[in-house]
This record gives C-alpha cells, sequence and structure tokens, in this order.
C-alpha cells in the first residue's frame, strides 16, 4: 500500500517535472521599424519559472493528504492533497515571480500599428525602433 502511494506520488513528480519542460526554437525572426506611440507599465509573469513551488508544493500536499483515510482512500487522498499542493504551490510562485514591464504600441513605416508586451526598458514615445522577432518573442529596441 505503501509502496502504491509513493508510486502515485513518484508519477505526479515526474508528471510536473516534465510540464516545466520548454522546446528552444532556432530559425529566422522577423524584423519591422517604426516609432513609438505610447507606452503603458504592466506586471507580468517571469518567463522563466523553476517548478520548485509546484514541486514543494505537491510534495507537501501528498504529505498531508496521506494522514487522511485508510486503504484506497488513503492513496485517492494523497494524490488529491498532491495535486492540490502543486496548484497552490505554482500560484504563489507565479504571483512571487511578477516583473514590471511595459506595453509598447509601434506604429511601423507601413501605417501598422504593433503592440508589444516585454520587460521595462529606457523607451519613450517618440523614439524609433525596430521589433526584433514575432509572437512571444518579439521585443521593441531603439536603434
Amino acid at each position: 500500500m505503501i509502496k502504491r502511494a509513493a508510486g502515485m506520488l513518484w508519477l505526479s513528480f515526474v508528471l510536473l517535472l516534465a510540464a516545466c519542460v520548454q522546446p528552444s526554437v532556432v530559425g529566422e525572426s522577423e524584423v519591422r521599424y517604426g516609432k513609438v506611440s505610447s507606452i503603458q507599465p504592466v506586471e507580468i509573469d517571469s518567463p522563466a519559472h523553476l517548478g520548485l513551488g509546484s514541486i514543494i508544493g505537491g510534495v507537501a500536499g501528498g504529505v498531508l493528504g496521506h494522514q487522511f483515510g485508510a486503504g484506497s482512500g488513503r492513496d485517492v487522498a494523497t494524490v488529491a492533497g498532491a495535486l492540490a499542493g502543486a496548484a497552490a504551490g505554482t500560484a504563489v510562485e507565479t504571483h512571487a515571480d511578477k516583473q514590471q514591464g511595459q506595453h509598447v504600441i509601434v506604429v511601423l513605416s507601413n501605417g501598422v500599428a504593433v503592440g508589444i508586451t516585454q520587460p521595462a526598458s529606457d523607451l519613450r514615445v517618440g523614439d524609433p525602433v525596430r521589433i526584433d522577432g514575432s509572437g512571444t518573442s518579439a521585443r521593441v529596441v531603439r536603434y
């Protein structure tokens, strides 16, 4: 019975760890030019979560859940505790990793406006800029 609970806890740990893996992207990127038309301060999540909140919360929740019930009910409580603890740990880590950022609107040379959210920088309205990349990796930089 303990082996079964330990196996379930280990499986939960492995699945949580696998969720933290991020693929790397290699290749070309798009570059666009324009001028900054507005900048709004925002809070953004850190792009690099280690997953420690999930792991610690999952282990603590599993240990706590294992204290309840008997037989298969204890197994269910252990898994439920591990999952709830992992979710709580993720929420705490995400909240703790907030950083200051900015939402920058750039009017491109062709007249199209593009909005990019990125970590805070020293950009000012009216600066000539380029947008490196696209999607979530896009960044506005002065040139």
